[in-house]
């Protein structure tokens, strides 16, 4: 696989065991300097220029003498853990919209093309047999349309969605408050561990973070920030599940709630989604229609689909998105006569990379894989 990591990331993950610099900081630097590792070796006369308050340069210089970014580097191989910078092509792109997005993100297993179709399932750690009932069932209906299931790993809820997703055979994400170097809870340590097959743990926080109360509104936001949309089963008003769902709103996503019994605690918060306009949910279907994905949830069958092997096929897929287009606009954009974008759509479509929805509205239901950008028009690899 090529590396598609920036040149200065181990300085871009030095930089990032910073308190203090969050996105904003980060980019002014990148703003003001060529590069982080510029940035990095930056003076205090530097960084002040480049906005950074008096405390914060501090502190830049203070981490330039503590701080061995290639050390650092070994730290996170040897913990399994990639780190992702903003703007990488890896960086999960939903989550690089929403504002104050993290510059570094950690992973442990793999964020794949196929979970930016993902939704958010959460809701109480004191989920009534009601609650448990409704996550295990719409978490299976969502991982066995292809849709990437996504929670907190918090106990309750949170649980079962991931491990009714991994039973189900789907893939699952979970995002959490700490650095990848430690599981909270830890009776979830192996659960965890099985997301190295089908899924992935990710979190903003560097190595040897421990979870803290206010770091948890944090992780709630790219909860959001890397799903369609956010499903509550469970919680009441001022619960961590509706955080997450109030970010919805803020960072353009759906969210859809279960509806339960008024007399319930576990019920307030779902309850007063849904009057504010939240999606009531009944089954998975529901979520597919508010996301607009009925039409190819059932058929995302992302792991076997070919690569585009002409230069037709390649242009078409540099104009196609995950939002509907009319044939005519994905022709002029492609620069294609329409009648052979037609005839190539139809190719895409058979290898499982188009979808057509009707109306001769096209998507694009999965990225090219990165052995794809490595192989050549004949199928091999140079």
């Amino acid at each position: 696989m090529i590396d598609q990591a920036p040149a200065d990331l181990r300085y871009r993950v030095a930089l990032h065991r910073v308190h203090r610099l969050g996105s904003m900081r980060f980019g002014l630097l990148n703003d003001f300097l060529p590069t982080m590792e510029h940035a990095w070796r930056a003076g205090a006369g530097d960084l002040a220029a480049a906005g950074l308050d008096a405390r914060t340069t501090t502190e830049v210089i203070r981490a330039q003498q503590e701080i061995d970014p290639d050390a650092e580097m070994e730290r996170l191989e040897q913990a399994g853990v990639t780190a992702l910078a903003q703007g990488d092509p890896r960086y999960p792109s939903r989550l690089g919209e929403i504002d104050d997005a993290p510059p570094i993100l950690y992973v442990r297993g793999a964020w794949r093309a196929e979970d930016e179709w993902s939704v958010a399932v959460v809701g109480t750690r004191r989920a009534t047999a009601y609650g448990r009932q409704a996550a295990t069932e719409l978490s299976k209906g969502l991982a066995a349309t292809g849709v990437t299931v996504v929670s907190g790993l918090a106990r309750g809820i949170d649980t079962i969605a991931h491990r009714t997703a991994l039973d189900s055979g789907g893939r699952t994400v979970a995002v959490v408050a700490n650095g990848l170097d430690a599981t909270y809870p830890p009776e979830n340590r192996k659960l965890a561990d099985e997301f190295a097959e089908r899924g992935a743990v990710v979190t903003d926080y560097p190595l040897g973070t421990k979870p803290r109360v206010d770091f948890f509104p944090r992780r709630n936001r790219i909860l959001s920030g890397v799903s369609l949309g956010t499903l509550v089963v469970q919680g009441d008003f001022k619960s961590g599940a509706m955080i997450t769902a109030k970010f919805d709103t803020e960072q353009n996503r759906e969210p859809f709630a279960v509806p339960g019994a008024i007399f319930s605690p576990q019920s307030r918060g779902p309850l007063e989604l849904i009057r504010d306009g939240a999606t009531p949910v009944a089954s998975a279907n529901d979520i597919l229609e508010g996301l607009n994905l009925t039409q190819v949830g059932a058929q995302m069958d992302f792991g076997r689909a070919a690569p585009p092997d002409s230069d037709e096929e390649r242009a078409l897929m540099g104009v196609l998105t995950r939002e509907p287009q009319h044939i005519d606009s994905v022709a002029r954009l492609s620069g294609l006569a329409p009648s052979v974008a037609s005839g190539t759509l139809a190719l895409l479509e058979l290898k499982g990379l188009v979808r057509d929805l009707g109306g001769m509205q096209f998507v694009r239901v999965r990225e090219e894989s990165a052995e794809y950008s490595a192989a050549g028009t004949d199928g091999t690899n140079r």
